[in-house]
């Protein structure tokens, strides 16, 4: 009988337990997670655009970087990549040349994606205000060459640079059009680099070309505080404030020098980390939010 009554008690005691340890569950509910990529684009660009971008990643914030294959720094960035193995990289597939006073080209003979001078076209499509034949889209490309292209710039990066991970697309050239979207889309499935982040949202970073560096700091630092819940991409393109990138611009856009310094100073930030480090935000790869193959 004894036995009975004390094997009631303890059944009772473990319901009542059970019952406690499930309200104080409900009344906290699991701390909501915010992951965050950042994002440094155009590392291959210039000299200037290589130091910021490993400065962004070795000091800063930055985990995924951005190379273009076809421009003249490549060699100088791959070298930086190599000995930086942690630093996520993207192939940042590039059909356009964008500067008015420095030039690139592709990789592979290509006509109908260059200029008289053999460079790319400086934009995705025709602005108005902009010399005529300025305009990718307008100037009769041709899809076999566009992957002709693409597939070099792909596999000069996969030999170069060991921790490629992922493509991107340098002003949204190469996935412009369906077709050119679907063809991407099958380069990134045949060479295992995917494009997109499932479920990831874009992070706005409210500061405009012409804010000053502190103007470009303290935005960040309000926008990473009202950063809500979720996986979240912030793009940008650091740079120094040097005469090589001063040189450096177009029309409508030539304080690319002071805006991009702005962006690695940010990148580098003691405040920013701060935040960061206060709010919990995981600072994560593309390669990180992949799920494992």
């Amino acid at each position: 009988m004894m036995r009975n009554v004390l094997g009631c008690l303890l059944v009772a005691l473990a319901v009542v337990l059970w019952v406690a340890v499930g309200a104080r569950t409900q009344t906290k509910p699991p701390r909501q997670e915010v992951k965050l990529v950042v994002r440094a684009d155009d590392i291959g660009s210039s000299h200037a655009a290589n130091l910021a971008c490993i400065q962004s990643y070795r000091e800063g914030i930055a985990r995924s970087v951005e190379v273009m294959v076809p421009c003249p720094w490549f060699n100088e960035a791959a070298k930086m990549l190599r000995d930086n193995p942690g630093y996520d990289v993207g192939v940042h597939l590039t059909l356009t040349s964008e500067w008015e006073n420095y030039k690139w080209g592709p990789l592979t003979q290509a006509p109908s994606l260059v200029d008289e001078q053999g460079h790319f076209f400086p934009m995705t499509s025709q602005r108005a205000g902009f010399p005529p034949r300025t305009g990718f889209l307008e100037c009769g490309w041709k899809i076999a060459e566009v992957e002709k292209e693409l597939r070099a710039q792909i596999e000069l990066a996969k030999k170069a640079i060991p921790q490629v991970s992922h493509l991107s697309s340098h002003m949204g050239t190469p996935t412009c059009t369906p077709e050119l979207r679907t063809l991407v889309q099958k380069l990134a499935d045949e060479y295992k680099l995917p494009v997109e982040t499932p479920g990831a949202q874009h992070f706005r970073w409210p500061a405009d070309s012409k804010a000053t560096a502190a103007q470009r700091e303290a935005a960040l630092v309000q926008a990473l505080e009202d950063l809500r819940p979720g996986v979240w991409i912030l793009v940008e393109h650091p740079g120094l404030d040097t005469p090589e990138m001063q040189a450096q611009g177009h029309q409508g856009y030539w304080e690319v020098a002071s805006h991009r310094d702005g962006v690695t100073k940010a990148f580098t930030s003691a405040k920013v980390k701060e935040v960061i480090r206060r709010r919990g935000i995981q600072l994560v790869s593309y390669r990180d939010l992949w799920p494992a193959k």
